[in-house]
């Protein structure tokens, strides 16, 4: 295999891109060597060698704690549970949200064999206790997974006694924060409703 068609199976690998797309873009990027290939080859081993999960909440940052976490200005008792970064990254965009976040890494899926001890659902627990959360936001996608993963995170959470909300309206079933307009996530976290 010569590095081109490796860069194009590479790039065909990314969300979105097929094996066409991949082609045009790697040739887009060696055409434009100095002010794209270089660039974007120096920002890949940078994001590498600096980007790692925060050990509080999970989000993608070069900080630990990421800059959510350590922002002084954001809600400290509303806690945000989300499957993954992305989600996270989703409801940030909206604006609509200023408290703080919970990557659980995932949803519960007996299918792929994956269990409440894949997720970050203890450290989601322990969170909630010690730091005396008021609310938790369960924002998972409109999936069977992901409203499996809220009911279980919701029966988790209610011995505690905090109030455990979902998000509402505008959250169509079987959509993904991911791919749902801004407009959309406001609505759907100000019409949030208990989870139980």
């Amino acid at each position: 295999m010569t590095e081109l068609e490796r860069l194009i199976a590479l790039l065909a690998k990314l969300p979105g891109l097929g094996p066409r797309s991949a082609r045009r873009a790697a040739l887009h990027l060696i055409e434009r060597r100095e002010q794209l290939l270089r660039p974007l080859a120096a920002a890949l081993t940078e994001a590498d060698r600096r980007v790692r999960a925060c050990s509080t909440c999970g989000n993608l940052d070069t900080a630990d704690p990421c800059g959510i976490c350590a922002d002084p200005s954001r809600e400290p008792l509303s806690l945000c549970v989300v499957e993954d970064v992305r989600d996270l990254w989703a409801l940030e965009r909206s604006g609509a949200f200023r408290g703080r976040y919970h990557v659980l890494g995932g949803t519960l899926s007996a299918l792929d064999g994956r269990g409440p001890e894949a997720l970050r659902i203890g450290e989601l627990l322990e969170r909630v206790k010690s730091l005396g959360i008021t609310e938790v936001i369960l924002a998972m996608n409109a999936t069977v997974e992901g409203q499996t993963t809220a009911h279980y995170v919701a029966e988790r959470l209610e011995p505690g006694g905090v109030r455990v909300t979902r998000l509402a309206q505008g959250v169509p079933l079987g959509g993904e924060l991911d791919y749902l307009d801004d407009g959309t996530l406001k609505t759907a976290l100000r019409a949030r409703r208990p989870a139980t």
